[in-house]
């Protein structure tokens, strides 16, 4: 098992075990030893975003990466998937990003690519996590003029920029469309304005001031609020929600409504099929997706395909069944015909694509789909024990289980990034689905809070 990767690298407390500089520089050691499986000169590409602890971070992986002989390309702030493709465009061995995500700034993060731009499989994030806890590589110490050096890629955000552009036809631009987009304070305040200013649309900004300090603190995909606010008060056609990294975006219509990444992959897909895109004309999506996008779907004569929580497991369903289209309802969308991770602007653009296509607004194209009712609870706990183990919870979960009488879903699993334990019920009882709810939390508390 392992112990240090959760479903999207390895996250804590910065300055704190595992987010240390110690950690950071094994980590960096044993990532130049795992991915140097070519002859000549190696390197590996490091992005971040806009966290203090940041430049800690890629300093300690930095030293380690270069002490294995192995070269490292910095690119400063940037998106998430804007790494992957510049690990896979660079011809880099792999992609180190320093993130983590849509948490509060005192975390961080650190997850890798391969050098096809793919997050990496259990089996290698195990064998990293073994040379950890080993003196293994700890001989190989190359010197003279074998020792790694240090670049910074000065034309990084531009080659993205130019990337993202791409996933649209030529002669598509956004002339005329008003937009509002909140950048979390994030890896994406530069490069998403900019992006949707050179496809002509008028945008205003929000949480685009990073300070260290600030990513997705009241702003960005996890707290829409002054997004909904603006985008009202400026009569916008849309706002866009990215996250700290910029993996994700969720959606605001013009009228301030909240539209999840549910409700985006349905018009979506929708529209790829009737344009005789989706791939096996199915659509895959996690556990925690609402029951009404399968019953959209399957009103549309498109399969529905649910895998574990995290992109990495869509991602490795869709590679391995040929899919090319899926996503969470939080809002990381996969496009695998023009990037190899979720990729929040590239995600904005075919939603603005869409929209500038059909000539309907967002709140049109969204109501293709009805959820049903949902509750989700986030509880705190203190281990994270296997639930199979704990008689009075699944105990708890089987009777809630029976009082939905097979009308809806109960979903008990622990968070893959934070110290959580997440409670999904859905159903089409309001008052049912929260009551099955609170009892589970209250057993889950009992036995792990």
């Amino acid at each position: 098992m392992r112990e240090l990767f959760g479903t999207d690298g390895i996250r804590g407390v910065a300055n704190l075990e595992p987010m240390t500089s110690e950690t950071a520089m094994k980590l960096g050691r044993a990532a130049a030893y795992l991915f140097k499986r070519r002859s000549g000169r190696h390197q590996i590409v490091i992005g971040k975003d806009t966290r203090l602890s940041g430049y800690m971070l890629e300093s300690a992986l930095t030293s380690g990466i270069c002490s294995m002989g192995v070269d490292v390309l910095l690119v400063g702030p940037m998106p998430t998937p804007g790494i992957a493709f510049l690990t896979r465009s660079l011809r880099a061995d792999a992609g180190v990003v320093i993130s983590a995500s849509h948490n509060p700034y005192q975390d961080n993060g650190i997850k890798f690519f391969s050098s096809d731009g793919f997050k990496l499989p259990d089996d290698l994030e195990q064998r990293m996590e073994s040379l950890l806890g080993s003196d293994e590589i700890e001989h190989l110490r190359p010197t003279a003029e074998a020792v790694g050096k240090a670049y910074r890629i000065d034309d990084a955000e531009g080659r993205y920029i130019e990337f993202v552009k791409r996933s649209l036809p030529r002669h598509l631009d956004f002339q005329g469309v008003k937009l509002v987009v909140d950048c979390a304070h994030g890896a994406a305040y530069k490069v998403s304005p900019k992006v949707l200013r050179e496809l002509g649309a008028t945008v205003w900004v929000i949480g685009d001031e990073p300070d260290g300090t600030n990513i997705n603190a009241g702003y960005g995909a996890v707290h829409p609020e002054r997004l909904q606010e603006a985008v009202v008060s400026r009569k916008a056609d849309l706002g866009i929600a990215h996250d700290g990294d910029a993996d994700r975006a969720i959606f605001v219509t013009e009228h301030g409504q909240l539209v999840d990444g549910d409700h985006a992959m349905a018009a979506l897909a929708l529209d790829l099929q009737e344009r005789s895109e989706l791939k096996q004309r199915t659509l895959v999506v996690t556990v925690m997706s609402n029951f009404g996008l399968e019953r959209a779907m399957a009103q549309a004569g498109i399969a529905l395909v649910r895998t574990p929580v995290g992109d990495r497991y869509l991602l490795d369903r869709m590679v391995a069944d040929g899919y090319n289209f899926g996503g969470e309802q939080s809002g990381h969308l996969i496009f695998l015909d023009h990037n190899t991770t979720g990729d929040g602007l590239i995600s904005a653009l075919q939603i603005l694509s869409l929209m500038k296509r059909a000539q309907r607004p967002l709140s049109d194209l969204a109501s293709c789909m009805t959820s049903v009712p949902q509750v989700l609870l986030n509880i705190p706990v203190q281990e994270k024990h296997d639930l199979a183990t704990l008689p009075d919870v699944q105990r708890a979960i089987r009777d809630g289980e029976a009082r939905l009488n097979g009308t809806g879903r109960v979903l008990v699993r622990y968070s893959g990034t934070e110290p959580l334990i997440r409670i999904m019920v859905e159903g089409e009882g309001e008052s049912l689905i929260r009551s099955v709810a609170d009892d589970l939390a209250r057993a889950v508390r009992a036995r792990l809070g």
